[in-house]
């Protein structure tokens, strides 16, 4: 018996707001920057490539380039996709501390 493996593919799993969001959080906390783009990589393949492109104002090749393994996607670039995803990223404090304005 042959036992057929095929690689995981995390886009065809993202198919609510809700799962997309907390995917895109959990690569959030992992605190990587290439886990990250991977996973903004997932989404983007899960909405579709072309519309996401188009929605962000971004060239298809542009973007394959972007979210390709070992990028380094520009912040501005990052938020054109977010905004297209029809996603947002806030931020929480990480700590109570007190900060001085003196």
């Amino acid at each position: 018996m042959t036992i057929k493996i095929t690689p995981f593919d995390a886009s065809k799993y993202l198919d609510s707001e809700e799962a997309i969001s907390e995917y895109i959080n959990a690569a959030i906390e992992e605190d990587d920057v290439d886990l990250f783009i991977a996973a903004l990589a997932n989404v983007v393949k899960a909405y579709g490539i072309a519309k996401v492109a188009s929605d962000a104002g971004i060239g298809r090749e542009s973007l394959y380039k972007t979210l390709a393994p070992g990028s380094s996607p520009r912040f501005e670039t990052v938020m054109k996709l977010v905004k297209a995803l029809g996603i947002t990223i806030t931020t929480v404090p990480m700590h109570s501390k007190v900060v001085s304005h003196s």
